[in-house]
């Protein structure tokens, strides 16, 4: 389909971007790129099925860990199609409405994921700060009132994303600078005012992710302060390690976010080899590790996989 660059109108479709001057490789690069995926969904869908089905496994940490790994299958769901579509098929076109929805899914699960990251810090907190309170004060019905908080915010505050880029003409080209749509990327290819736009997209960052890291950061000061007023060493580093696989997720998510925000903003010059690099980080990095981090360091979700996986193995035999 011709693309006319000139248009002063909604371009019928956009053009996605693999990796630029490796475009005659980078079928290769699908092989790696499947193999995450795969990691991602299986090891997400594993989460869910061992929380789900494990009844010492239905504790606040375990929910909200739960709640973070189906984000995480959103998340990839969300930009499966065209990654692979990209770098499997090199088929670079997506329709114009297409982005804009796999846009408003990929930030609201980003959103939702933030708020989720904060309500396990709460849970990290309540947990060390007054443990005989703990279910007492995460209540089931408290904790599913989080999770709904979670993603009616991310809906709410991403609904006028897609709204906001449909009101303006478009006549700066129709390439976009990542294998998947995302709002600022998009938004450079404006011609019209895009004010309103900019200060929207301010708003929200620093309504929910700035927020969320704000909250977090306190609530990790607040832990460590309690840390420190416990009496023998090996109370505090029992204390400290349940945190670790949250403070590796917490890094891992935001890191990439905050660098990918920053090229965005300030990156005019930047290499779009460094563009490709990070906007990948931004998408693979959080639901391939999580997983695999919480396996590794929860031992009972370790036990609980190697139990389901003994007693398949039996009903095989």
């Amino acid at each position: 389909m011709k693309i006319t660059n000139s248009s002063w109108f909604q371009p019928p479709t956009l053009l996605l971007t693999g990796i630029p001057g490796l475009e005659d490789v980078q079928i290769w690069f699908s092989i790696p790129l499947c193999v995450m995926y795969l990691i991602a969904l299986l090891g997400n869908c594993t989460i869910l099925f061992i929380i789900k089905t494990t009844s010492i496994l239905h504790e606040p940490q375990y929910i909200f860990l739960s709640m973070l790994a189906a984000t995480d299958v959103g998340l990839s769901v969300s930009t499966l199609p065209t990654v692979l579509n990209v770098f499997l098929l090199n088929h670079r076109e997506i329709e114009f409405h297409s982005c804009l929805t796999q846009m408003f899914f990929i930030h609201t699960f980003s959103s939702m994921e933030s708020a989720i990251l904060l309500a396990m810090a709460f849970d990290r907190f309540v947990a060390i700060r007054n443990p005989l309170h703990y279910t007492v004060v995460l209540t089931p019905s408290r904790i599913i009132r989080m999770g709904l908080a979670a993603v009616v915010r991310g809906v709410l505050l991403m609904v006028p994303l897609p709204i906001l880029l449909k009101r303006l003409p478009f006549c700066k080209g129709v390439i976009l600078s990542h294998c998947y749509c995302y709002h600022p990327d998009i938004m450079k290819l404006a011609c019209g005012p895009v004010k309103v736009n900019i200060i929207y997209g301010l708003s929200l960052v620093l309504c929910s992710f700035g927020v969320d890291s704000v909250f977090i950061v306190i609530s990790y000061i607040l832990i460590l302060k309690t840390v420190l007023g416990i009496a023998s060493g090996d109370g505090q580093l029992k204390a400290l390690n349940t945190c670790v696989s949250h403070i590796f997720t917490v890094f891992i998510f935001y890191v990439p976010l905050i660098v990918l925000a920053l090229i965005h903003r300030f990156g005019t010059f930047t290499s779009p080899l460094l563009h490709v690099t990070m906007a990948n980080l931004f998408l693979f990095l959080t639901p391939v590790l999580n997983p695999l981090v919480y396996s590794l360091k929860t031992k009972q979700i370790r036990s609980a996989v190697c139990k389901v996986f003994k007693d398949r193995r039996n009903l095989l035999k």
